[in-house]
């Protein structure tokens, strides 16, 4: 782990090294390209890693000052990039001076270690986002006007936050696939981990290529505080097995969160777009407003949707078969036995090596009564 002192150094640029050093050996990556800053030369080239790209100002009827606009580019991928190393080092202090601190008081095995430390990561990052979205969305019109899903696309523009906010939800999600190297992730633990990271990779690059940042937005919020509570649940649990509250709040805000999902899915790709005025496909317009994309994006949405509730219901199942076992534990272990049999004790005792005999025939019988 980054920022952590060993008492013995592993062999350089062994497996061992690199996962302890990794945080300081990213850092120094970062330092070079913020270094890049100070000198003429290379200081064209670093802004493209450290600033939000092709910006465009308008200048709109209403207002008479000018509003500075984002698109995006190939250029995008170099701001990316720097951001996952910044996504990185965030990564190991958290777990560094944070989670570490707390598994040290905690006593947790390596299973529940793991899932502590995945768990804190997220809730963390869930949390972020979710403040950082709603504060994006509540300078919008969705609230009031949900048809600003569809209305003027493409939408080819946007602004700097939300731009920005797409930049670093790539970033972190493209991090966390190294991080499963870093971290020493059990191997049972990596298919279920690279399948969700996988998916957001995909999902959120597909809605800012597509120009359908509005359409991501709105439906990572919810799916966001999701999460979150599930996280965070499972964190009071690791600490306290009798918290189990969360997960029953949590249940509910998952199924409604993947209605809220498909409903919007279906209006926008269904019944908005479709009646837009831009209709066609155009790689320089950004428009992408076919049948063919939009039944292939609705296909992907409800697909992840099914395939999220087929987890949730066997999850539920699990944890509704644990439950039911350990009642029926506890109710044999409250039930009241039988009385053994004077034929029992006489086993028992024969067993212990104690043989009790009221024969009057034998000789200690009869050597009593003639005395």
């Amino acid at each position: 782990m980054g920022f952590r002192k060993k008492n013995k150094s592993p062999p350089v640029l062994s497996h061992e090294f690199v996962i302890q050093n990794h945080a300081d050996m990213v850092s120094c990556v970062a330092m070079i390209i913020l270094l890049g800053l100070m000198f003429e030369v290379t200081a064209k080239f670093a802004i493209m890693f450290i600033t939000v790209q092709y910006n465009v100002t308008q200048s709109l009827d209403e207002r008479a000052e000018q509003v500075n606009l984002y698109q995006y580019g190939p250029k995008d991928i170099a701001t990316v990039f720097f951001y996952l190393l910044i996504a990185v080092i965030l990564h190991a202090l958290i777990q560094e001076y944070i989670l570490d601190k707390m598994n040290r008081r905690l006593h947790l095995s390596k299973t529940k270690h793991s899932k502590f430390n995945e768990s804190g990561q997220l809730a963390a990052f869930y949390l972020l986002s979710f403040i950082w979205g709603c504060s994006i969305l509540t300078a919008e019109e969705f609230a009031t006007n949900p048809t600003f899903l569809w209305e003027g696309y493409p939408h080819t523009h946007m602004v700097f936050q939300v731009k920005f906010f797409y930049i670093c939800q790539i970033a972190y999600w493209l991090h966390a696939l190294p991080e499963l190297y870093f971290q020493k992730v059990r191997k049972e633990d990596i298919p279920r981990q690279l399948y969700y990271i996988c998916l957001y990779v995909f999902h959120i690059t597909g809605a800012y290529i597509l120009n359908l940042h509005r359409l991501g937005l709105v439906l990572l919020v919810p799916h966001y505080l999701v999460e979150l509570l599930f996280h965070a649940s499972r964190l009071f649990y690791f600490s306290d097995e009798n918290k189990q509250k969360g997960f029953t709040l949590w249940a509910l805000l998952f199924v409604i969160a993947r209605l809220l999902t498909l409903t919007l899915s279906v209006l926008t790709f269904g019944f908005g777009l479709p009646r837009a005025e831009n209709q066609g496909f155009s790689l320089a317009k950004g428009n992408f407003n076919v049948l063919t994309i939009r039944m292939t994006c609705l296909a992907a949405i409800c697909l992840t949707q099914a395939w999220m509730m087929w987890k949730f219901i066997n999850f539920q199942l699990k944890k509704w078969r644990e439950h039911s076992q350990s009642q029926a534990s506890k109710k044999k272990a409250f039930s009241p036995k039988s009385k053994p049999h004077k034929k029992d004790l006489a086993r028992v005792g024969s067993a212990n090596g104690v043989v009790k005999s009221d024969d009057k025939t034998s000789p200690r019988a009869r050597k009593a009564k003639a005395s």
